[in-house]
């Protein structure tokens, strides 16, 4: 297939385009559903295609098809190349690329088992003996878990020269449990909500989360929830567990610091930022325990690769560095328009699409506290743990989380009590400059994120975000009615 693009590159530089792309791409799936020890689906997807993208004087043009034929290429190629020469025409301003060294490479995500050779038996039997296992704790109305396994094989050439080869393997899981009561309805999950936990690893990821362990410690929990009180509002110092501190990285940061929606080319639809140009380098985004970097290079990161969609190779950067905001999320032609180098976020969800900057691994880096030491620091509070919904406006700064479950503490420890449908407030810079405390390396883990919408029409993109509890002072918790 390599051949076949360089082909069609050749082609369109005979046309005297400025740049060229062009991926072919494979990607199988399998999803697997299970509700109280019953299998409810099974899924195996697989498609292939290429997508062609053009720049002609200072206009973009893309094209796809799931052909594989050379006549076929050709046909999107000229289709690529009669949309930037439109596009151009409507140009309002010249369209620079920051430079990029030209690679000839080859990636393939470490895995140490191969989810596709684990057979359907084995995966439906541990879902349904961990939905079997929470739903017989008294209390527990539904239980339900599910998988998702994804292979993506991909062939990059440019007419800068590069070529790249990439293999990324997805492994991902997670069970709920759920109770009704008087109090309410309410749902316990685990690793985390919404399909659970997900990684660039193999099914040894599946094997390390233990699901049918940890099935009755959710369903106690969920049973004990619809009989306990709801926080009495007021302002608390709360410690966040770490998968929900992934999704309050993820809205309040990742989603503000791409490059493109800052510049204005998502307010129709997802909206802006409220961290503008003149915000870099100058705005103290959080206290000094807030460092925040883009790494595509962890390996097993959901949002790691080895090189992006317009061939930029994975890179760690910082987006915040001690508190202070210091980066962007950039494309080749954003981080042209800064005079900097892209730091490799063009990322496109298929073949049929075109790359859009998107978040990699978004990581707020581990403290040097340990939990005991965050909960020892707290006389009257909680730890709020796992999201249940959220809230935030176009610009990314006023917000509200909901949780699954509080945990109070009282004089520095844990009491036992639980209670309901916590709910946290605040404003982006505010909340994150009230953070006093992050626990250590230990309690870090890169949580993997698989429903990131943007972009239209939409794609749904792979992220991360490595977390470790952090804890918080003065933060309104609760709603009053």
């Amino acid at each position: 297939m390599q051949e076949k693009l360089q082909k069609i590159l050749h082609y369109l530089s005979s046309k005297g385009v400025r740049y060229a792309d062009a991926r072919y791409e494979e990607h199988l799936q399998q999803e697997i559903s299970v509700e109280d020890g019953t299998l409810k689906t099974l899924t195996n997807n697989f498609n292939s295609g290429t997508g062609i993208r053009v720049l002609t004087e200072n206009g973009w043009g893309f094209a796809a098809t799931d052909e594989r034929g050379e006549s076929a290429l050709e046909k999107i190629a000229d289709r690529a190349l009669e949309i930037a020469q439109a596009s151009n025409k409507r140009a309002k301003k010249q369209v620079k690329l920051a430079p990029e060294p030209i690679h000839q490479d080859s990636f393939k995500s470490p895995y140490q088992k191969d989810p596709f050779e684990i057979s359907e038996r084995e995966k439906i039997e541990i879902l349904k003996d961990a939905t079997l296992k929470a739903k017989k704790v008294e209390g527990v109305a539904r239980s339900t878990g599910s998988m998702l396994f994804r292979k993506i094989n991909k062939v990059f050439v440019s007419t800068d020269g590069s070529v790249i080869e990439q293999q990324i393997v997805v492994s991902g899981a997670g069970i709920t449990a759920q109770a009704v009561g008087e109090g309410g309805f309410q749902t316990r999950s685990y690793p985390s909500s919404f399909g659970g936990d997900h990684s660039t690893k193999g099914w040894e990821f599946i094997e390390q989360m233990n699901l049918i362990e940890h099935a009755p410690k959710i369903a106690q929990e969920v049973v004990e929830l619809v009989k306990a009180p709801e926080i009495e509002p007021g302002e608390y110092d709360i410690i966040i567990s770490g998968n929900q501190l992934a999704l309050q990285v993820h809205e309040s940061c990742g989603h503000p610091i791409e490059l493109d929606r800052v510049m204005g080319s998502e307010l129709s639809f997802a909206g802006g930022s409220f961290l503008s140009l003149d915000k870099l380098n100058n705005l103290k985004y959080g206290s000094e325990h807030v460092t925040i970097t883009a790494d595509a290079t962890i390996p097993g990161g959901l949002g790691s690769f080895g090189y992006d969609d317009e061939g930029v190779q994975a890179q760690r950067t910082f987006i915040v560095k001690n508190g202070l905001f210091v980066g962007y999320l950039m494309n080749r032609q954003t981080a042209a328009e800064l005079g900097l180098r892209s730091n490799g976020a063009a990322r496109a969800d298929s073949w049929s699409h075109l790359p859009i900057i998107r978040m990699t691994n978004i990581n707020l880096l581990p403290g040097k506290f340990t939990l005991d030491e965050l909960i020892s620091g707290i006389d009257y509070g909680f730890l709020l743990d796992t999201n249940k919904s959220w809230s935030i406006d176009d610009l990314r700064l006023n917000f509200q989380f909901a949780t699954e479950i509080a945990y109070e503490i009282k004089n520095g420890k844990l009491t036992g009590k639980v209670f309901k449908n916590p709910v946290y407030f605040d404003i982006t810079p505010k909340f994150w400059n009230k953070c006093d405390g992050i626990a250590n390396e230990n309690y870090w883990h890169v949580w993997g994120v698989p429903n990131c919408g943007k972009g239209q029409p939409m794609q749904v993109m792979y992220v991360g975000h490595g977390t470790a509890p952090a804890r918080f002072r003065g933060i309104k918790v609760g709603v009053r009615k």
